[in-house]
């Protein structure tokens, strides 16, 4: 319907222009092909590159219910981001699996705000505030707020990443929730899953594209890795 709205209200001889992170792939065949006229704006206004997403291999979320514990690999990195005083940004595929992480992580992390929120959440505006305001320090969420949030100070975490539910896109989105800060441009970001699959290696190659032809161009101001 935006779409079509879009187009009705674009004169006969006007353009339309579309601005996107993460772009359809019908659209980047179209770019390649040389048959879309294409601006690429590589880099952050912070001239740092864009952090790359590490690999963490870990059970499903569902087994890690069904177990009643969390691996410590996972613990352990969400402790070093705790320490480093970041926000968590804990993203899941499924609205069920909220609140048994909640108790989880609750229990590994006692003293710390732990919260969860959704789609079906009422509350969710008042804890995205709370959180911006680092009154929450970890919230579990859905891709719900993949896009159009900005916290300085960020971490992600992406649990299931080898899901069905998360495409490339959704990856890229949900990573790009890190490093948005001058303060702290190199947050930190992990794909945990049991399984490596193409959309995970998807993300990071067109993460790491980005990053080299911001090096390439003289965009990226620091060191970093690319």
């Amino acid at each position: 319907m935006l779409a079509y709205a879009a187009e009705q209200a674009c004169k006969v001889d006007g353009s339309s222009i579309y601005l996107s992170a993460t772009p359809p792939q019908e659209m980047q065949r179209l770019v390649r092909l040389g048959k879309l006229p294409h601006a690429r704006v590589p880099v952050r206004f912070h001239g740092h590159p864009l952090p790359i997403p590490q690999h963490l291999n870990m059970p499903s979320v569902l087994t890690c219910l069904k177990r009643g514990s969390m691996p410590r690999s996972l613990i352990q990195n969400l402790r070093k981001s705790l320490n480093r005083k970041a926000q968590i940004f804990l993203f899941v595929s499924r609205i069920a699996h909220i609140e048994g992480l909640l108790v989880l992580l609750r229990r590994s992390f006692p003293g710390v705000v732990i919260e969860g929120t959704s789609s079906k959440d009422s509350f969710r505006a008042e804890k995205v505030t709370a959180f911006r305001n680092r009154i929450i320090s970890l919230l579990v969420t859905t891709t719900i707020l993949e896009r159009g949030v900005t916290v300085p100070r960020s971490d992600v975490f992406i649990l299931d990443a080898d899901s069905g539910l998360f495409d490339e896109a959704s990856l890229v989105q949900m990573a790009g929730r890190a490093g948005r800060s001058k303060d702290d441009p190199d947050g930190h970001v992990v794909f945990a899953s049991p399984q490596w699959s193409r959309s995970q290696r998807g993300a990071i190659a067109q993460i790491r594209t980005m990053n080299i032809i911001a090096h390439r161009q003289g965009y990226i101001s620091k060191g970093g890795a690319i």
